[in-house]
């Protein structure tokens, strides 16, 4: 049996730059992965593929990504294995935290570990992105421009040890449909990912917060406008900068004292049930 740790990612900012030919977007995103994680184990099998989760909604059978990632592995290799997996849930569901991506890439690393160790990362970003877009970032996380669909990875100076209160409203948002949503004559500002790039290469979180930008954040709000109620709260609390991650909808600050963020934290678990106080990794 083997356990693995699958970190959850936030955006530092996500830009988007023209849409593709084959129905996808081409973007630009700083990605961040956080000290929030799932716990999966992997016991390998003789047979075939099995799959649990502690949470009921999260699919138990070929729908779920980390079931994808292990078959796709074992016939990519041509191992005639098979893999039980276990996965507990911390990282709130549909909430642009990569959290399945995560228990995916969690699952290409097990698998590797198991039966092909001469894999190098390279590959395995490379194999895992046929699984979903943030699978490649996810295999190795940190910090990271992540380009293309998110498949083309530049790593970045870590961003480590900043202080977040992240916030998952009571409802999940479809990625598919806000990138549906999406008007691309309607786009007049692009994050400055040169800036924010500088902020992070300089340690700089008060420059970062200034700058970091979602182009998906006015579509989701548009949808769902207690997204933009949460980044106000937070704001007003002591937060010195807070964006949604992704497409939402969860909603980050990051605080410069820990002190700030434990009360907030305390304030917001209030009104909302998957609040998490934690810091990048």
């Amino acid at each position: 049996m083997m356990l693995l740790r699958s970190y959850a990612k936030i955006n530092l900012s996500l830009d988007i730059l023209r849409k593709r030919e084959d129905g996808y977007h081409e973007v630009e995103m700083i990605m961040q992965t956080i000290d929030l994680y799932d716990v999966v184990e992997l016991t390998p099998t003789e047979g075939e593929i099995t799959i649990n989760c502690n949470k009921k909604y999260v699919p138990n059978d070929n729908r779920n990504t980390a079931y994808k990632a292990a078959e796709h592995f074992l016939k990519v290799y041509d191992i005639k294995k098979g893999v039980n997996i276990v996965i507990k849930k911390n990282i709130p569901v549909s909430a642009g935290m990569a959290g399945g991506s995560s228990n995916a890439a969690a699952v290409y690393r097990g698998l590797r570990k198991m039966y092909k160790p001469c894999v190098t990362n390279d590959e395995l970003r490379g194999l895992s992105a046929k699984i979903g877009s943030d699978v490649p970032f996810c295999i190795t996380g940190g910090t990271a421009v992540c380009r293309g669909i998110g498949e083309r990875i530049t790593n970045l100076r870590p961003f480590v040890n900043k202080i977040l209160v992240i916030v998952k409203p009571n409802f999940g948002v479809s990625t598919s449909e806000i990138y549906r949503k999406i008007d691309m004559s309607k786009i007049f500002r692009h994050p400055n990912n040169r800036i924010i790039r500088q902020a992070i290469e300089k340690d700089n979180l008060d420059l970062l917060c200034r700058e970091m930008k979602n182009l998906l954040e006015n579509v989701t709000i548009a949808i769902y406008p207690r997204i933009k109620e949460i980044k106000r709260e937070l704001l007003s609390l002591g937060a010195i900068g807070s964006m949604m991650t992704g497409s939402g909808p969860t909603v980050f600050g990051f605080f410069d004292d820990m002190l700030t963020a434990q009360n907030v934290f305390v304030k917001m678990r209030n009104r909302y049930e998957e609040v998490f106080i934690t810091r990048t990794i």
